[in-house]
C-alpha cells in the first residue's frame, strides 16, 4: 500500500504524471524553480528516492537518467481512498461521511464511475436491472 506522498515528491510526481513522457531532473528542476528556490542535487535525490520505492522507473540516456511513472495518479488516489476506507471500523458509516463531503461534480464523478465499473446498475443506481425485475415479478 503507498504511503502518501511527501510535499515535493507530489509537486515532482505532479509534473511527472502531467507529462507524461520521460524526464530528466533537468527538466523538473527547471518547472520547480518557477515556484520555488530549490537545488538540482535536491530535485535528483528526490527522484532517486521515488525511484527507490517504486514511483518511477528510470533508464539511462547518455549521462543522466529519464523517469517515467509507474502508474498513474488516479491510481495512487486510489490507492490512499481505498487505504483509508480500509482502516475504518465501520466502512459503511465512512463511505457515507465521505460521500456527504463530495460536491455535487464530484457525485456526479461518482456516478459516471458506478456506470463503468457496474454497467448493469439501474439508471437509479440502486439495484442490478436483473433484481429489480425478479422483484417485481417480470
Amino acid at each position: 500500500m503507498p504511503r502518501q506522498l511527501g510535499e515535493l515528491e507530489d509537486a515532482v510526481m505532479t509534473r511527472v504524471w502531467q507529462w507524461n513522457r520521460p524526464v530528466t531532473v533537468r527538466e523538473v528542476l527547471e518547472d520547480l524553480q518557477k515556484e520555488r528556490s530549490i537545488a538540482y542535487t535536491t530535485v535528483m535525490t528526490v527522484m532517486d528516492n521515488l525511484h527507490q520505492k517504486g514511483w518511477v522507473r528510470r533508464e539511462v540516456e547518455g549521462r543522466a537518467y529519464r523517469y517515467t511513472a509507474v502508474s498513474t495518479r488516479a491510481a495512487y488516489s486510489a490507492a490512499l481512498m481505498n487505504e483509508a476506507w480500509s482502516q475504518s471500523d465501520n466502512p459503511a458509516a465512512a463511505l457515507v461521511a465521505f460521500f456527504g463531503m463530495m460536491s455535487a461534480e464530484q457525485r456526479e464523478a461518482l456516478s459516471d464511475a458506478m456506470r463503468i465499473v457496474s454497467p448493469e446498475l439501474t439508471e437509479t443506481g440502486d439495484r442490478p436491472a436483473d433484481d429489480a425485475d425478479t422483484e417485481s415479478g417480470r
